[in-house]
């Protein structure tokens, strides 16, 4: 087999692999349906995915010492914080959170 052959099967694999593990559970979800301790406890998935980018989009590791604050993502987490509360609605909080930092980027 080329080496281009291997590459292209890799890729395609990967890819159905990828496509696969997006698509089978909602195949299945279909099927069979959850208790509702299952559904209640991945509605607070999203909230601990968004809390663990913020966090570590909130900190710079450096190695031997103690984490330092990033911030300039800090002063753009206050308008987006205060935006997220109020609209409670991901779009407008993202986008507050991006004009944000484009803003405080421009200033310092």
């Amino acid at each position: 087999m080329s080496s281009f052959n291997y590459v292209l099967f890799t890729i395609i694999g990967c890819g159905f692999a990828m496509w696969l593990s997006k698509v089978l559970p909602f195949i299945l979800l279909k099927k069979f349906s959850l208790p509702a301790i299952v559904i209640e406890y991945l509605s607070f998935v999203p909230i601990v995915i968004m809390s663990a980018l913020w966090f570590s989009q909130l900190f710079t590791q450096h190695l031997g010492h103690l984490p330092s604050i990033n911030w300039e993502n800090l002063l753009a987490s206050l308008p987006t914080l205060i935006s997220a509360i109020i609209s409670k609605n991901l779009l407008v909080t993202v986008i507050v959170g991006i004009i944000s930092l484009a803003l405080i980027r421009m200033v310092i």
